[in-house]
């Protein structure tokens, strides 16, 4: 990480990792800084923010692709949220352009077939959103670059790659990813959107505040988010 990164990563509070305490195994600091309490956090989604790019990506969350001429589309369960990836040969857009358009939750997506492998580039990606759990953020520069690549008939693998000179020195390549196809006959009534505990819908609504976000998270006591 660039100073810059570190001294934003100092202004993240994650409710979920371990406790302040010794990084093991030479892993890195940020992985051991959760507040003990989920309340005195400032994860951006325990206010009702979108998670964002890449980290709804990162977090198991189940996702239908859906491929159509000009572009492939993700569907997302949590916050029926919608990714596109464009394939219709346009190019990714310029700094110009994203200076005109400015920042997006999700960026904007240029995808190609390279081979067997679909290879996509996402800039413009708005810089206050985590990437992660834990607090690691990227700058306004970010490009990152996904392949994937369907490995069985059922299985479909991602490696992600973040280009961003301001805020790391060099590329970060993730592990691989493997998304399972989940059988037809464990969907509910409600499709996709009913997979995990007879949730419905797996959307943050502000109006949810008082009877489920303060006993859940704020309130002394709560039980919190899975630290």
């Amino acid at each position: 990480m660039t100073p810059a990164s570190e001294a934003q990563l100092d202004t993240t509070r994650p409710t979920r990792g371990r406790f302040a305490g010794e990084p093991l195994n030479g892993e890195h600091r940020g992985f051991v800084r959760a507040v003990t309490r989920p309340g005195d956090g400032n994860d951006p989604t325990h206010q009702c923010n979108p998670n964002g790019f890449p980290r709804l990506v990162l977090d198991p969350e189940p996702v239908e692709f859906v491929q159509f001429g000009d572009r492939l589309v993700q569907l997302f369960q949590w916050g029926h949220t919608l990714r596109e990836l464009w394939t219709d040969g346009r190019d990714v857009p310029s700094s110009e352009t994203l200076d005109l358009l400015g920042p997006a939750w999700y960026g904007d997506s240029v995808g190609e077939w390279q081979g067997d492998t679909f290879v996509v580039q996402t800039v413009g990606l708005d810089d206050r959103i985590w990437m992660d759990i834990f607090g690691f953020q990227k700058s306004l520069d970010a490009r990152f670059e996904e392949r994937y690549r369907r490995t069985g008939v059922d299985t479909i693998e991602l490696e992600l790659t973040l280009f961003d000179p301001t805020f790391y020195t060099e590329p970060w390549v993730s592990d691989t990813k493997v998304f399972s196809r989940i059988p037809r006959e464990e969907l509910t009534y409600y499709g996709w959107f009913g997979l995990f505990g007879g949730i419905t819908e797996a959307t943050c609504a502000p109006m949810k505040e008082v009877d489920s976000l303060n006993s859940r998270v704020r309130d002394p006591g709560s039980y919190g988010v899975g630290n």
